[in-house]
């Protein structure tokens, strides 16, 4: 057969397979440095080390748990409206989480950039029946990490809703948390007690970890009270960990002094 093939499909194919040859290359250089998220992160040329500095972060947090069987899902795939670009740090996730299954959502398509162990939804992370199909087709998170919008009301809204979901044990982490003072993004760097902005919001959530410690008597703890264990700020990200706060206060009862209330 002689047949012509059209210039545009000459260009994609030979687009397509320069994109995946770099790919197997990575995947190769990453295998012999699967333990260094940094050395992953420069691989894979995602952002999270160099332009900003989160791997030795996730390092961190996340070596004790770099063998294990966990779903870890990321919001925001990078690369804005070209369906090519971004995906970056899921192949990073998936040379680092060896028997992880790694899902992402995006408000763009980007099921380009899917393969054995990465799965891709698209919608928005502030829908809520969008966020519920995606976690019935996950069926439970261990982590979950907001590289979204980097919207101060955005990024709230997400972790109210997602957080509960979230299996005990499990990590929410927030990243460019720098957006919380900038107004282009709903932030302010003039009133840094705004519980509308990032930062203030989970700086807030810190005091429910003592909430047993509150001298008001018959305090209503809330779901954040009683699920958040610790919260960990750095530059530009947090960490927050899942599980159960029922540790009691050694002095207080029902947020009351032991004698309150008594007749003398």
């Amino acid at each position: 057969l002689n047949m012509k093939i059209p210039k545009c499909l000459k260009k994609y194919f030979k687009s397509h397979t320069k994109t995946r040859v770099k790919q197997n290359i990575q995947r190769l250089r990453a295998s012999f440095n699967d333990r260094d998220l940094n050395k992953l992160a420069q691989i894979f040329k995602t952002d999270k080390y160099g332009i900003h500095f989160y791997t030795p972060n996730y390092q961190t947090h996340f070596k004790s748990i770099k063998n294990k069987k966990i779903n870890l899902l990321e919001i925001g795939v990078g690369g804005y409206k070209n369906p090519l670009s971004g995906g970056n740090s899921l192949r990073m996730w998936k040379a680092y989480f060896s028997k992880a299954n790694i899902f992402a959502i995006d408000i763009y398509d980007k099921q380009k950039h899917e393969e054995n162990r990465i799965t891709i939804f698209k919608g928005s992370q502030v829908d809520y029946s969008f966020l519920d199909t995606v976690f019935k087709n996950i069926g439970s998170l261990d982590i979950i990490i907001d590289d979204g919008s980097h919207i101060n009301e955005h990024v709230i809204k997400t972790f109210e809703y997602l957080f509960p979901k979230l299996n005990n044990g499990g990590v929410y982490v927030v990243e460019d948390t720098q957006t919380s003072y900038w107004p282009d993004y709903g932030g302010s760097s003039l009133d840094l007690n705004d519980k509308t902005k990032i930062l203030p919001y989970f700086k807030a959530l810190a005091d429910g970890l003592n909430y047993q410690e509150f001298l008001i008597p018959n305090y209503k703890a809330t779901v954040f009270d009683k699920t958040i264990t610790s919260l960990h700020f750095y530059n530009n990200m947090i960490f927050i960990y899942k599980g159960d706060n029922n540790i009691k206060s050694n002095y207080l009862i029902n947020n009351r002094k032991p004698n309150e209330g008594r007749k003398k």
